[in-house]
């Protein structure tokens, strides 16, 4: 029997694709649009449905841990629910008569999505969910260990939709495990195309010819200066290390200590599960292996990352977390890195001034344009930080993993893709949201003049340069 052709394949599924979502649009409404957002989000927030994905990512892809995944996409979902209750997504969703501009949100049609192992249940329903809302049909390509959650994931979602007549056809997905030729014919053809996951694929997204939204890669940094609640702090970077076995982008890759409370923290970090390693070789000898992070001891319990590691014995018992400290920073310095894994870097800074150069050379290496943290009770200081590093967000005072992707105690949009802007080699800086699923057509009418004078424009420049 001759195997299907992977191109053709792929090109019937997008061209059902355009036929559901064609239907859709012409159907469209905005009741229907959040029916069908709501549909998709039900499908994965079911609390028996919820447990059944978080198990099955768990153990198709090793990573993470079953009661995180249940939380992230509960939370992840719930928030996105939230954002974007009340947007308007269809028809006319302003009129501004002094302007004269009518705005119309049009859908963008098919969106091509390619999405990773770590999150592959609350990545690809948060991309279903906006694309539904903005009157899209979509198409996901997920990574060959997250197949069966996403095929479970559709097929919930399909349920739902049997409910309330909407065509499956809306909501697909690459069929088997994937391949680099189905997916770039993916990037190829869609009208537009999100990716989140491994930079190879960003690359391939941004030269495919597609209007692409690609995200960077992480490897957040977090500052701990000697004003800083200590014992506050070092709760808040366990809780975030440790969330899903450290899968996140936003989680915590290094802090940056400075001296004045160096010991102190540490201490509080010990109370908190945080062992520390001041001999980095234990851990560099063992994380990497053939010059790849070891698997297995990346996102996995601590029980299990420290038996990989060789570190039994070394740590005490109880360790939720490795912190290891080093100075080197670079690709020499493997630890200055993103890794995926419960081991965080520590590095000793003299001063604040020292700490901030000290993160700058961090997100120069890695995760440029991501984000970057502080625990603080200096007003300015966050602002310093932001002046000073490429990094589109600074996290002040809080849980970064939590925080970075939309929290319900800080005003970001929730996502699972951050973008990292020209510093990370992306086309935004902001969190992927609904806004980045639709387009606007808009009706210009005359209005009176508003044309200004030279003066009105040149007045002050000619007083100080003169004409």
């Amino acid at each position: 029997m001759t195997a299907p052709d992977p191109i053709a394949e792929v090109d019937a599924i997008v061209a059902r694709a355009r036929v559901a979502q064609a239907a859709y649009e012409a159907n469209g409404s905005q009741t229907l649009y959040d029916r069908a957002a709501q549909a998709a989000a039900w499908a994965i927030m079911e609390p028996a449905r919820n447990t059944h994905l978080a198990e099955l990512a768990v153990e198709t892809t090793g990573l993470g841990n079953v009661p995180d995944k249940i939380t992230k996409n509960h939370r992840k979902t719930l928030g996105l629910m939230r954002d974007i209750a009340d947007v308007p997504t269809y028809g006319v969703i302003s009129d501004d008569a002094e302007t004269g501009i009518t705005e119309i949100a049009r859908p963008i049609g098919v969106i091509g999505a390619v999405v990773p192992s770590t999150n592959p249940g609350a990545t690809p329903a948060n991309n279903i969910i906006n694309a539904l809302k903005c009157g899209n049909a979509i198409v996901i390509s997920p990574s060959p260990k997250g197949v069966p959650t996403c095929e479970a994931l559709l097929g919930y979602i399909h349920s739902e939709f049997d409910k309330i007549g909407l065509d499956h056809d809306l909501v697909q997905m690459i069929p088997g495990r994937g391949s680099k030729e189905k997916t770039q014919r993916l990037l190829e053809i869609s009208d537009m195309i999100v990716v989140t996951g491994s930079q190879n694929n960003v690359r391939r997204a941004y030269t495919s010819g597609t209007p692409a939204l690609a995200v960077g890669a992480g490897n957040v940094t977090v500052i701990v200066d000697e004003t800083a609640d200590l014992a506050d702090a070092a709760a808040k970077i366990k809780a975030s290390k440790t969330f899903d076995n450290a899968t996140s982008c936003s989680s915590e890759n290094a802090i940056v200590v400075v001296d004045a409370v160096y010991d102190a923290f540490v201490a509080e970090m010990a109370k908190v599960g945080g062992a520390l390693i001041t001999d980095e070789t234990k851990v560099t000898s063992t994380l990497w292996v053939k010059g790849h992070l070891n698997p297995a001891a990346i996102a996995r319990d601590a029980d299990e990352m420290i038996e990989a590691l060789g570190l039994r014995g070394d740590v005490p018992e109880g360790t939720e977390f490795v912190a290891v400290e080093t100075s080197g920073i670079g690709p020499d310095y493997p630890l200055s890195g993103e890794k995926l894994s419960r081991v965080l870097t520590v590095y000793r800074a003299a001063d604040f001034d020292e700490a901030v150069a000290t993160t700058r050379k961090v997100q120069l290496h890695q995760g440029a344009g991501h984000s970057v943290g502080i625990h603080t009770t200096v007003a300015d200081r966050p602002l310093t930080l932001a002046n000073a590093i490429p990094t589109s967000r600074v996290i002040v005072n809080q849980a970064h993993t939590f925080a970075t992707g939309g929290s319900f105690t800080n005003g970001m949009p929730f996502s699972l893709s951050m973008g990292c802007g020209s510093w990370g080699g992306n086309s935004i800086d902001d969190n992927l949201h609904w806004k980045h699923f639709m387009q606007t057509t808009k009706i210009v009418r005359e209005i009176p003049a508003r044309e200004p004078s030279l003066d009105d424009i040149f007045a002050d420049y000619w007083a100080e340069a003169g004409k």
